[in-house]
């Protein structure tokens, strides 16, 4: 009988000894998961202390190099952060079988090619002729030139004098070709002034300096009225969608802005003080000056927070359409709206909403797509992102612990296949692809890392869904402003080998030449034919109106 019970009571205590260690085992789980918890919280405070520490250590160095130009020092040179482009454009292109290597035929040669017929020294006897064989060869003409116009001078018998009126075309002392190669070397080849001179009287031509810049400015306001007429007949007819982007420039000693619009068919600059809004959409007038309060207008204030009865005040007075500026300024001062403080501004609001209403009054920007990368003053009508820019952000964001880079590269890996996606949808858009991408973006971009920074960027990043997803509804506008960059940088490089512009005209006459030049490659005409044909060098007609061409190519 004792058995049993030892049995028994061995039983039980083995019991009581599994439930201690099940107990100890559920306190050690607790420990483990609090003390994992700590530790995933401290690599995310170490990941947000490295970040503040790179800032501030950057933000001494900016103080450093304050104080030392404040003393007067030279500082160090100034080195762009080593951080490469991502590439995931071109990364997620489909990749093309190896090409055939074609054999190339004849060369097609633009110009009129000249016959030359050159015979061999010496022959022998009883040899047999058997036609030629073509060897071209490229050359060019290029000599210094001056004429002389001996004009007739005839006296009536009144006593007043008769001259000969020049040829067509001459109207100073300068002549065409002379115009138009000058016109070409300074912005195409972004030649400057003081080589201008040199090569000029290298060639043995007597031009200073100052000729040249009366060449280049005087001649321009043609040329800046077909810049305009461009712009125009691209916002009526052809611009389905237009990418923005703007640059620094210098101008009479003060920093300004250039801002870059166009598409694949033409490109317009414009340089002025400031990147507002009311810039922008002033840019968006194509040269027209007016302030237009319609149906656009008004649904625009209300879009931006305007008050109710701001707008009332608005629609109650009977004017609706100002002609400058000045006369848009009188009217918002006399119905009081200059004296109303409150958030938003109301004369900032109802002068963007006027400026809008102007722009659709013309007829321009009719269900056109903007695109740029995310900058404020770009977000007006229709407006769509830059994927490139968005995924630069996750690129270029520092992470330094192992685990947290590769998450990093996780997201990365699947915004560049979602961006993949993108480009085979406009290929061939459909509703079904359309839902699947959208509920993909949701996916990635809702998604909780554990990484701080990342979570934080991809929140921003999903707050501009509708913008990064426009291509869904439009599928003919592009992913990226690549091509703005690549207009715009043009007029960078004009920047850094011409500097600042002193005069009105001066700024007028780059932006004008710099736009046409880029219309003109975009458009398949020749830039050298262009201006001589508008300086009448060439017979005219050689090349029509570019905003007729731009119609045409729409």
């Amino acid at each position: 009988m004792d058995r049993p019970l030892d049995l028994i009571e061995l039983i039980a205590k083995i019991e009581r000894e599994r439930n201690e260690a099940c107990r100890e085992l559920e306190q050690f789980r607790g420990k483990y998961q609090k003390l994992e918890k700590e530790n995933l919280e401290l690599r995310q405070a170490n990941v947000c202390l490295l970040e503040g520490l790179a800032g501030l250590r950057e933000e001494i160095n900016h103080l450093k190099h304050e104080v030392a130009r404040l003393k007067g020092l030279k500082g160090p040179p100034d080195i762009k952060p080593n951080v490469k482009p991502s590439g995931m454009d071109k990364g997620t292109n489909p990749k093309n079988g190896e090409q055939e290597h074609k054999r190339r035929g004849e060369k097609q040669h633009r110009v009129p090619v000249e016959d030359r017929v050159v015979q061999p020294q010496h022959v022998p006897p009883g040899s047999r002729f058997c036609g030629y064989e073509n060897y071209t060869v490229q050359d060019i003409l290029l000599k210094a030139l001056a004429i002389r116009y001996r004009r007739a001078r005839w006296q009536t018998p009144e006593g007043q004098y008769i001259v000969a009126d020049l040829t067509a075309g001459v109207t100073d002392h300068v002549g065409g070709e002379l115009k138009r190669l000058i016109l070409m070397l300074y912005h195409q080849e972004q030649t400057t002034i003081p080589r201008l001179v040199e090569f000029l009287t290298a060639l043995g031509l007597d031009v200073s300096e100052r000729k040249i810049v009366r060449i280049l400015t005087e001649e321009a306001a043609r040329f800046k009225a077909e810049a305009q007429a461009v712009l125009r007949a691209a916002f009526r007819h052809t611009a389905s969608w237009c990418s923005v982007d703007d640059t620094g420039a210098r101008h009479k000693g003060h920093n300004g802005i250039c801002t870059q619009i166009g598409n694949h068919l033409f490109t317009f600059f414009a340089t002025t003080r400031s990147k507002s809004r009311i810039n922008f959409l002033e840019l968006l007038r194509a040269g027209y000056t007016d302030y237009v309060l319609n149906d656009e207008a008004f649904a625009y204030m209300r879009e931006h927070n305007m008050p109710d009865w701001v707008i009332d005040k608005l629609q109650e007075h009977p004017a609706r359409r100002f002609t400058h500026q000045k006369a848009w300024t009188e009217h918002l001062e006399a119905i009081g709206l200059t004296l109303v403080r409150v958030t938003p501004n109301p004369v900032q609001v109802a002068t963007e909403g006027a400026l809008w209403g102007s722009v659709k009054d013309h007829g321009f920007l009719q269900e056109s797509v903007i695109l740029s990368d995310d900058a404020g003053q770009f977000n007006v009508g229709i407006h769509a992102l830059c994927w490139v820019h968005a995924e630069r952000l996750l690129h270029k964001l520092n992470i330094f612990e192992g685990d947290a880079q590769n998450i990093k590269e996780r997201v990365r890996h699947q915004i560049w296949g979602l961006y993949k996606d993108l480009k085979a949808y406009k290929e061939q858009p459909n509703a079904a692809d359309k839902k699947l991408l959208r509920k993909r973006f949701d996916k990635i971009f809702g998604q909780k890392t554990g990484i701080t920074a990342i979570d934080r960027l991809l929140r921003r990043l999903r707050a501009n869904k509708p913008e990064l997803l426009r291509v869904l509804d439009y599928p003919d506008i592009p992913l990226h402003t690549n091509g703005s960059e690549n207009d715009i940088r043009c007029h960078v490089t004009r920047r850094k080998v011409s500097g600042t512009t002193r005069s009105d005209k001066g700024r007028d006459a780059r932006d004008a030449f710099l736009s046409l030049k880029k219309t003109c490659m975009k458009l398949d005409v020749s830039f050298w034919d262009y201006l001589g044909d508008r300086l009448g060098v060439l017979p005219r007609g050689t090349v029509p109106p570019l905003p007729e061409i731009l119609t045409a190519r729409a």
